[in-house]
């Protein structure tokens, strides 16, 4: 019969990790930000729930997509703004301030690590807190496109419906033809959200900053990701290719089950602020010292 191991269990084992690898990078996903209400993308197994995503290369050739894209971002939007970080967002904040990881590479475009007092954040996908014109490149923040879409579409404003990650909204308006899109008050260009779209690559700039702190870190470890896109696949295998550990907290399958060194099927907000609070009272508090655990490739 297999061993059970209780939340505690996994926090000290995450606090050894992190005490034997303080430089370590921590690549957060979806899965962290669930806690917050805002929806993930995939199931245990790690499948793509619902319907294809809005590919970047259709949203900037058709009208039409655009449509359909702000249409159900006017509904979704308010879900993600009321967004607020949870234990998670702080325990990863609080270990930062205390020198016990390196920096943080997210695959979220929520800006919810900023909010919970991280600093050495890296958005790989970029914030979807920010718009940008495809014409003149201004920026604008997305609240202030949500006045625009209300006040052109009056008769969408209260809508109600199923929220999808990343503020979008299990909603398909009857009423697109007249739909009327928001605009960059600089030029009258085009907008769209600043984050890096299904279809499109992350650039190269903040690849190599991600990959600089890949270089520098001492371990990774993983964060509520099924790490399913490459993006961020790509630095376990990077870690594994130089011999640092990986450690993962996720709630299902990864696609990099195989190269983990560690693996705690829980929730950061359950695990990561007890792992936080062996470093800030474990010894003072309970008397007891961070536990010396090994690493031996086990799956918990």
């Amino acid at each position: 019969m297999a061993e059970a191991f209780t939340i505690r269990d996994h926090a000290a084992r995450i606090a050894a990790f992190l005490d034997s690898y303080p430089r370590a990078l921590v690549l957060t996903g979806a899965g962290l930000s669930t806690a917050s209400g805002i929806p993930d993308y995939r199931d245990r197994d790690g499948a793509r729930r619902g319907k294809p995503p809005i590919h970047g290369p259709d949203f900037r050739k058709s009208e039409a997509v655009q449509r359909r894209y702000w249409a159900r971002s006017m509904i979704g939007w308010p879900v993600l703004a009321q967004a607020r970080p949870n234990r998670g967002h702080a325990a990863i904040a609080g270990l930062e301030r205390i020198g016990r990881i390196g920096s943080v590479l997210t695959q979220n475009v929520d800006g919810l690590h900023g909010q919970a007092g991280s600093h050495g954040v890296l958005e790989l996908h970029g914030n979807i807190h920010t718009v940008v014109c495809l014409e003149c490149s201004a920026m604008f923040p997305r609240a202030f496109v949500q006045g625009q879409l209300a006040e052109f579409n009056p008769q969408m404003t209260g809508a109600h419906a199923t929220p999808l990650p990343d503020g979008d909204a299990s909603v398909e308006p009857t009423a697109l033809a007249s739909f009327r899109l928001p605009y960059c008050t600089c030029c009258g260009g085009t907008l769209m959200p600043n984050v890096v779209f299904f279809g499109d690559n992350v650039p190269p700039a903040r690849t190599a900053i991600a990959l600089e702190q890949m270089e520098r870190a001492d371990a990774l470890l993983v964060v509520g990701s099924s790490l399913m896109v490459y993006s961020g696949f790509r630095f376990c295998r990077m870690a594994r290719a130089a011999g640092k550990p990986i450690a993962a907290i996720n709630l299902g399958r990864t696609r990099a089950d195989d190269l983990l060194d560690i693996k705690i099927e829980e929730t950061a907000e359950h695990v990561l602020p007890l792992a936080l609070e062996w470093f800030t009272k474990g010894s003072h508090h309970t008397g007891t010292d961070i536990p010396s655990i090994p690493l031996d490739g086990g799956i918990l």
